[in-house]
């Protein structure tokens, strides 16, 4: 099995200032250290920028560009797409296929938009798939505080196994990349 590290939408507008995710230091801290290993073991890095017509996410915008704390390297395969799913439309699952990607570890932001999608679209997909427990993040909503909603998903995906691709929930210091 060959696994890929996706990082979805760790970008300025989401990372700094009033709107920055919960607890972003230490997630983006996380997500380097996980894209490190696989970095080092040979495990391709996906990146993925979410972009709208207008506003933060506006293509080459300050706030469309990647996060200025996460580690980039030049081999990292950059996608960017206009929806909260990270498959839709941008070739990724095309470029995991021909790469022989059959499992995902995925984190990023935001919880419950991108990530939440993703996860969902790459078990529907066929690919197994590690959701790093504490290297994805969100903002507070009407409802909820951002960690109660980054709570609530782990939750849902720990227990969710109607899909017949495997879903684990982890923590970074427990993900398995090939090491």
């Amino acid at each position: 099995m060959s696994t890929a590290l996706l990082i979805i939408d760790v970008q300025q507008a989401l990372c700094a200032g009033d709107q920055a995710a919960h607890d972003i230091d230490k997630v983006v801290q996380r997500i380097n250290a996980l894209s490190a290993r696989a970095r080092a073991v040979g495990v391709p890095v996906v990146l993925v920028q979410h972009e709208e017509p207008s506003g933060d996410f506006r293509l080459d915008s300050p706030g469309w560009q990647l996060a200025e704390g996460l580690a980039v390297a030049p081999e990292d395969l950059r996608l960017r797409k206009a929806t909260p799913d990270s498959f839709l439309g941008t070739g990724l699952d095309e470029w995991l296929r021909a790469h022989g990607v059959t499992a995902l570890v995925i984190c990023g932001l935001q919880t419950d938009f991108c990530v939440d999608t993703s996860v969902r679209r790459a078990l529907a997909e066929g690919y197994d798939v590690v959701l790093v427990a504490d290297a994805h993040s969100t903002l507070d909503n009407a409802v909820l505080p951002a960690a109660q909603i980054i709570a609530h998903h782990n939750a849902i995906f720990t227990s969710m196994s109607s899909f017949p691709s495997r879903l684990a929930v982890l923590p970074a210091a427990e993900v398995r990349l090939g090491d």
